[in-house]
Order: C-alpha cells, then sequence, then structure tokens
C-alpha cells in the first residue's frame, strides 16, 4: 500500500464543546480561519460542524446564531482513518460517504484531519515530482 495519511492530514485540529453555540462556533471559525470543528462532548469527538451545517441548517432556515446550540446542528461522524490508514483507502472513504472532511482518530481521540485541500496539495507534490506540473502552475 501506499503513503499514510499521517504524511499528509492535518494536525492542528480545533475542537468545541457540544454545548457551545453556533455564534461561538461561527466566530471561533472566523478567528482560526478554518472552515469545519470538531465537536466533542465528555472529551470525545462527537461531530463535525462545518460551514455547510451553518447554510443548511442556520441560514437556509433563518435560524437565530446565538440559540443554536452545536449539538443540534453538527453533523455526526460516520466514518474515520487512523494515522496509519493509506491515502488511497482515507479517499475512497471520502468518496464513498460523500465528505469532504476525514477525521484521523487513534485510541479514540482526534489526532488530525484531512481535508479535500490536504488532498490537493498531494496531488500537486506528485505531479510535480514527475514533472507533469511547473511551479508556475
Amino acid at each position: 500500500m501506499g503513503e499514510a495519511v499521517r504524511n499528509i492530514m492535518t494536525k492542528a485540529v480545533v475542537t468545541i464543546d457540544e454545548n457551545r453555540t453556533a455564534l461561538e462556533a461561527a466566530r471561533l471559525m472566523s478567528e482560526r480561519g478554518i472552515s469545519s470543528l470538531i465537536v466533542i462532548k465528555d472529551g470525545m469527538p462527537q461531530g463535525i460542524l462545518t460551514e455547510r451545517d451553518f447554510i443548511k441548517k442556520i441560514c437556509a432556515k433563518e435560524l437565530h446564531i446565538s440559540q443554536v446550540q452545536i449539538a443540534n446542528i453538527m453533523s455526526k461522524i460516520r466514518t474515520y482513518a487512523e494515522p496509519d490508514t493509506p491515502i488511497e483507502v482515507a479517499v475512497q472513504r471520502m468518496v464513498n460517504q460523500r465528505i469532504r472532511r476525514l477525521p484521523i482518530m487513534q485510541e479514540g481521540q482526534v489526532v488530525g484531519i484531512v481535508t479535500v485541500t490536504d488532498l490537493a496539495r498531494h496531488l500537486r507534490t506528485i505531479l510535480l515530482l514527475e514533472g507533469a506540473l511547473s511551479d508556475k502552475t
């Protein structure tokens, strides 16, 4: 098998407690310049909150962001990978589940996340090494 996800995953995963409000989550995401948060309950990962969750579950329904609890709008973690999972396997899980972010877990804790951006960077590196791309592309 090929390279492991540990080599391309984003290690700085930002978490938030499920009892926080969507407003608090939005501020945290904005401050950190990120598009998702891992939602935690009693120290354990329960779900993921993404920009898409805000659009579909708050904006489209015209809810008041300060009154919405994260637990009510997060997406449950449907699948994950371990740090040693081959990148090809992780990609297949993402495609099968139709997700753009794959939590990387070890011993019940999130240790990273693989996003479509991480995968694009990895593909770019491969293409550069093969000479299919130039640095100016």
